[in-house]
């Protein structure tokens, strides 16, 4: 009787290095086909002239009257403290009949809750003030274009 010390003779214990790469290469050309219907319908564009970014530096006109709202929520009429909203009214209506009309412009606080300045907005939609715009500082270090 014999005995036998090693590898058995068959070949169905050994195990697979090699990596299957049939659905790799499956997955693959389905994302070929897939990219090449779709790129022609994205490379379909409207043409559209988007606006420059341009920083303008204001041109106070005497008529013009500035509005600042601080972190408090106090406003302020040319540098003059306003009492509350109702005297903002009032003043606001002043103006509103004039001919042509000043624009009001708006300084908010960057701080300040946005009610605060939406309550002068409100203020100069209810008092018939069509031209209303906001003073911003630019970024620090920003480059202005021309």
């Amino acid at each position: 009787m014999g005995m036998s010390v090693g590898s058995p003779s068959g070949d169905e214990d050994e195990v697979v290095s090699a990596i299957n790469t049939t659905p790799l290469v499956d997955v693959m050309l389905v994302l070929l086909i897939i990219f090449l219907i779709t790129i022609p319908v994205a490379i379909q564009t409207v043409p559209v002239e988007l606006p420059k970014e341009m920083n303008q530096p204001t041109t106070t006109k005497p008529e013009n009257i500035t509005i600042a709202v601080d972190v408090d929520g106090n406003i302020y009429w040319n540098a003059q403290l306003v009492p509350d909203y109702n005297e903002l009214f009032e003043r606001m209506k002043e103006i509103a009949v004039k001919n042509p009309q000043p624009e009001i412009h708006i300084r908010g606080d960057q701080s300040a809750r946005y009610e605060y300045v939406g309550k002068v907005v409100l203020t100069c939609q209810r008092a018939g003030i069509f031209k209303i715009g906001f003073i911003t500082e630019p970024p620090a270090g920003a480059i202005m274009a021309r």
